[in-house]
C-alpha cells in the first residue's frame, strides 16, 4: 500500500493491525529461545504484548524514529480510545501509539524497518 493511503487510515485501524504485527514478533522470538508448553509460552509473550511493556518499548525507539514514523506513532497516541481498568492511561496511549505504528510500516511493506525497530526493542545488538 502507499504510504499517503496508509496514512489516511484511522489510527485504531493501524493499531489493530500492528497490535497483530507486533504479537507476532514477539512470539517469534520467544518460539525461537526454545520449544516449550504453549501455556509458558503464552505467559511469556503477554509480558511483551501488554500496555506497560509496549510503553517502554516507545522509550527504546524514541530517537530512532523518521518524521513520518513519529507522525504516525503521534496519531495512535492522541487517538480516543479507552483504556481497559488494569492498564495505566498514559501506557496505554503510547502502547496504541506504538501498534500504529507498526500497523503502518506492515501495511506499507517496511518489515525490514519494521523488524529493525523491534530489534532495538527487544534488545537484539543491530545487524551491519
Amino acid at each position: 500500500m502507499e504510504k499517503a493511503a496508509a496514512r489516511q487510515m484511522s489510527p485504531l485501524a493501524l493499531a489493530f493491525l500492528g497490535d497483530a504485527v507486533f504479537g507476532l514478533y514477539v512470539r517469534e522470538k520467544i518460539l525461537l529461545q526454545g520449544n516449550a508448553p504453549a501455556q509458558q509460552l503464552h505467559r511469556k509473550a503477554v509480558e511483551y504484548v501488554c500496555a506497560r511493556a509496549q510503553s517502554k518499548a516507545v522509550e527504546e525507539i524514541a530517537g530512532l524514529l523518521t518524521p513520518d514514523e513519529e507522525s504516525v506513532y503521534r496519531r495512535g497516541r492522541n487517538a480516543h480510545s479507552r483504556p481497559p481498568k488494569n492498564a495505566d492511561a498514559a501506557d496505554y496511549r503510547r502502547a496504541t501509539g506504538l501498534e500504529a505504528l507498526f500497523g503502518y510500516l506492515h501495511l506499507c511493506g517496511e518489515t525490514d524497518r519494521a523488524r529493525e525497530l523491534f530489534q532495538v526493542i527487544w534488545g537484539d545488538p543491530p545487524k551491519e
